[in-house]
């Protein structure tokens, strides 16, 4: 066991450690919205944790959900990438992502994997000619020493700031009061008409619903 760490180390410190992602290239297509959400699954086929981070050379372009986590040992996790700038100018323009891994205690990148990514107007299009196969390979070839930036901005969807309760909760919460101060079904004395006394059951419930009333409006 100790001479398979030892000859596992060297090559951790080399930062040549096989980064295994699927699928190797994200194609989106303008014509069909359901193309604009694409899933990369990250294995992690060793015996120890890994971190990952997500770069891209055009990060203003893309929203990736989870953009920095951890996998597991003999585990996977799927990073959701979204194109969310879907306009004529950027057919056939080919982007790049970099998935970086690390040991839970390190900090230095210890594998990485790099992903193009590409926009087309349809997916009904002709297949590419070799000659147009040829040209894609030398554009991604041409992006090897791209610059990637991190996906940070667009790590998670963003939601809207708490602004205390709606007026809408309020007057629910109110209501359900109110009912809770009417008369019971079958008292005798009381000057409030007949049919504005409650059941025992609608009391309940009222009683039930200003409870989540309460709890939302004090998340709030």
């Amino acid at each position: 066991m100790q001479q398979h760490q030892q000859q596992r180390q060297p090559e951790l410190a080399e930062g040549n450690l096989p980064v295994f992602v699927f699928p190797t290239e994200l194609v989106f297509y303008a014509d069909e919205q359901s193309s604009h959400k694409q899933v990369l699954t990250l294995y992690n086929p060793y015996e120890f944790a890994l971190k990952f981070k997500v770069l891209c050379t055009a990060p203003n372009k893309y929203t990736v959900v989870d953009s920095t986590g951890a996998v597991k040992p003999q585990c996977c996790v799927d990073i959701v990438i979204r194109h969310r700038d879907v306009r004529p100018c950027h057919y056939g323009v080919y982007d790049k992502f970099r998935l970086q891994v690390s040991e839970q205690s390190q900090r230095k990148a210890l594998g990485r994997k790099e992903v193009t990514a590409t926009l087309r107007p349809s997916a009904s299009q002709e297949p590419p000619s070799p000659r147009a196969q040829d040209e894609e390979r030398r554009i991604k070839e041409q992006f090897a020493d791209s610059e990637f930036f991190e996906q940070t901005a667009f790590q998670t969807e963003s939601r809207p700031v708490a602004g205390g309760p709606s007026l809408l909760t309020v007057l629910l919460g109110l209501v359900c009061m109110i009912a809770l101060m009417l008369p019971t079904l079958g008292e005798q004395e009381s000057t409030v008409p007949v049919y504005l006394h409650l059941s025992v059951n609608k009391k309940l419930v009222a009683a039930y619903v200003l409870g989540l009333l309460t709890m939302v409006i004090l998340r709030t």
